[in-house]
């Protein structure tokens, strides 16, 4: 492949093993194929501080990133003092959103993420959970914040039965699990990994079918579609559950087995 493509990859369960290793294989790749001219770049749920770092441990240079499930898309920007900021920045008034939850969900805890990337929440939420920049306050004091997403929690539901109540509350929502418990994040109206993809790439000029995105959880579903409806590849980890898969056109291997390492190698051979 001599044109440039736009290689959109997830984070966590993607780049990142569940556990936070980052490959050899995936990293040595990624490198690789950023080096051929090649447009790598991060497209995850992530808040702005804990997604550049991650950048970081890949060498990576990128033009954009999107973060936050495609309500912050960064620009690179040399005079900046992380060396990027904010594009394209998509916010929502909570407060119905919050109501509504907790009238469903007893228990939960809640976090509300700015445009600046700064976390108030109520409730507990695990150490590395979220970024840094972090402020505990009372229910109340989260309402009426400009959000860029609303994160829930709730420890006490399984997984199944966490989608079951929040498919029951009609929300627009992207729900995934990450692992350690049932977990919720809700974006503006709209707002997803695809529509914040579509911006970098209509910036960037590249055809949609030149396009290749990889991901493994429910939140990665609106970008895998999007790629695939463009004529171009949406590529799902080997350990991604069902409703994932099918929103693919290609499966790669696990996180464990560096999935996105093989799909590099196969798609963009050396």
């Amino acid at each position: 492949m001599t044109e440039s493509w736009l290689v959109a990859l997830d984070v966590d369960g993607t780049v990142l093993r569940e556990d936070g290793s980052l490959g050899d294989d995936t990293l040595r790749e990624i490198q690789r194929v950023a080096g051929l001219g090649h447009q790598v770049m991060l497209s995850t749920g992530r808040s702005v501080s804990m997604t550049l770092p991650i950048l970081d441990r890949l060498d990576l240079v990128s033009a954009y990133v999107v973060c936050a499930n495609g309500a912050i898309v960064l620009g690179r920007d040399e005079t900046a003092s992380l060396g990027y900021s904010p594009a394209f920045v998509e916010t929502f008034d909570p407060t119905e959103v919050l109501t509504r939850v907790r009238s469903h969900l007893e228990g939960a805890s809640y976090a509300v993420e700015d445009a600046d990337g700064v976390f108030r929440f109520t409730g507990t939420f695990p150490d590395g959970a979220l970024a840094a920049s972090r402020q505990k306050v009372t229910f109340d004091e989260l309402l009426h914040v400009e959000a860029t997403r609303v994160v829930v929690i709730s420890p006490d539901h399984a997984i199944d039965d966490f989608l079951s109540v929040v498919e029951r509350m009609g929300l627009h929502k992207v729900s995934y699990n990450v692992g350690w418990t049932a977990w919720l994040d809700i974006a503006p109206e709209g707002v997803n990994k695809a529509t914040g993809l579509e911006r970098v790439r209509e910036s960037l000029g590249i055809p949609r079918e030149h396009v290749l995105v990889m991901g493994d959880g429910r939140n990665d579903v609106d970008m895998l579609e999007w790629a695939v409806a463009g004529g171009g590849f949406g590529i799902t980890m080997g350990q991604a559950p069902e409703e994932v898969t099918v929103a693919g056109n290609e499966t790669t291997a696990s996180d464990l087995d560096d999935g996105v390492a093989v799909a590099l190698g196969k798609h963009f051979p050396a």
